[in-house]
């Protein structure tokens, strides 16, 4: 995290408490020398004030103050704000918080007080790059969250134009841009050469006679290479992605404009393979003369390529948490078991498989605050968090491909008794897969440690499992 003083890092702010002024002074030139806006306060009663009222990324406080100490301002403080990252000082190691302390608090580091602040410096910078690196992965699973709600509306069958217009203006708020064109082949028109469609949105809304004249030889080479070479191409405000179809041909390109290129670009590459399908989908459709075998196989990729966007979001879920990591994965597992003690058919094994694979991917909309919650969840956030099933349910309903796969996912959490969630189906109304995935998922999650409570010995989780049979299909959130 190195910085020249011609390209400072403005966007972190950090606040800087210690009820001496000297030391207030002395932290506050350094930092803002590194290029980081600083704000000094004495009074750590008025410092919670400002963490609640503004939006600070990183804290660093003195240990031993008046009116309060430091771990007392930060266990307020860790009341209302589980972000904000925490370095403590210390004007000797002796007076160091203690061990458990740091760690209840969640303080991600201490040093003593110096004439040098080297050492400062160094926790000041591998801080900043855990928030920039937390910060990508909020960004990313925000962006995949957009990508997911987009995609049904531009595999929907209508015409090219329009599928155009819907890639670009979905495309945009992805990095915050305001000016993007795409170029495609239309495969429906070569023998009468009339074989390009454009199409612009900001800047770039306008005929192709007229985009001809905008794009200058730099820009034209750039399009060039992407669509050659098929590989994006990243420049300083812009990115160009090649459009791939299912058979690895290039059959355009989509230009974007905007800040945060680098951040985005990840995201516009998972979108465009998701616009290439689409558009070729929309080309298939338009030939009356294709074959069936053409058709099928575009069906396949398309599958592919959706799956691969569902599984992508899925892991975003399952990796924010290292105490469900591997959890859907398991639960797979065990439904897979479970349904071969019934005797299913493959058929109906593999869509147990796929249904416990994506069970939980609902909870990419749920707010981490709650799902990494280690006390009791008040109503609130409880009734938030029974929306998962739901929000899971709807993902999968946005293509037919997993209209058998819905209704598991959305009553995994239902209960035999008529009291789980979302409908509060009774007995025989939940469906039979739905219930065994209930069983694999209460399983999987007595047998594993979770921030609320550590892992049941299995002939704990058995002895839990016998108890609940006739009333409860899960226990567990």
């Amino acid at each position: 995290m190195r910085r020249s003083k011609a390209n400072p890092i403005l966007d972190y702010k950090i606040l800087v408490v210690d009820d001496e002024q000297g030391i207030v002074d002395s932290l506050s030139v350094v930092l803002k020398r590194s290029g980081y806006q600083i704000t000094g306060l004495t009074d750590p009663l008025e410092a919670i004030e400002k963490v609640r009222q503004e939006n600070f990324d990183l804290l660093i406080l003195d240990f031993l103050m008046f009116p309060i100490h430091g771990d007392k301002v930060v266990e307020k403080i860790r009341q209302f704000n589980t972000d904000i990252y925490i370095l403590m000082l210390t004007g000797h190691k002796d007076l160091a918080p203690p061990l458990e302390t740091i760690k209840a608090l969640d303080i991600q580091g201490y040093c003593e007080k110096g004439d040098r602040l080297d050492q400062l410096l160094l926790l000041v910078e591998s801080g900043i790059k855990s928030i920039s690196q937390m910060r990508t992965i909020r960004i990313f699973q925000e962006g995949l969250n957009k990508i997911l709600q987009a995609v049904p509306k531009i595999y929907q069958l209508q015409p090219i134009d329009n599928i155009l217009e819907d890639i670009l203006s979905e495309i945009l708020p992805l990095i915050n841009s305001k000016n993007a064109f795409i170029l495609v082949d239309d495969v429906t028109r070569i023998s009468s050469g009339n074989n390009s469609i454009y199409k612009g949105i900001g800047k770039y809304k306008t005929e192709i006679e007229d985009f001809m004249v905008m794009l200058d030889p730099s820009l034209m080479e750039h399009i060039g290479s992407a669509r050659v070479d098929k590989k994006v191409v990243i420049l300083e405000r812009e990115v160009i992605i090649p459009l791939i179809n299912e058979l690895q041909q290039d059959i355009g390109v989509i230009y974007v404009e905007g800040e945060g290129i680098q951040e985005g670009s990840k995201l516009l590459e998972i979108y465009a393979s998701q616009a290439a399908s689409s558009i070729s989908n929309a080309f298939l459709h338009s030939l009356v003369n294709i074959k069936n075998d053409e058709l099928n196989m575009t069906y396949d990729q398309l599958k592919e390529r959706y799956m691969d966007t569902i599984e992508a979001l899925r892991l975003v879920v399952d990796a924010k948490d290292i105490y469900t990591r591997g959890h859907s994965e398991r639960v797979a597992y065990f439904a897979v078991k479970i349904g071969q003690s019934f005797g299913l058919s493959q058929e109906e094994l593999e869509l147990l498989r796929i249904s416990g694979i994506f069970h939980d991917v609902g909870k990419i909309g749920t707010s981490d605050d709650i799902l990494f919650k280690s006390e009791k969840l008040d109503e609130k956030e409880y009734e938030e968090i029974k929306k998962h099933p739901l929000k899971g349910a709807h993902i999968l309903s946005a293509i037919s491909m997993f209209k058998e796969v819905v209704p598991i996912v959305k009553c995994h959490h239902e209960r035999v008794d008529g009291k789980g969630y979302p409908e509060g189906l009774k007995k025989e109304e939940i469906p039979f897969l739905a219930r065994i995935i209930s069983v694999a998922d209460a399983f999987d999650a007595m047998m594993s440690d979770r921030h609320y409570r550590s892992k049941l010995k299995f002939e704990e989780a058995r002895a839990q499992l016998l108890q609940g049979a006739g009333t409860q299909c899960t226990q567990t959130r």
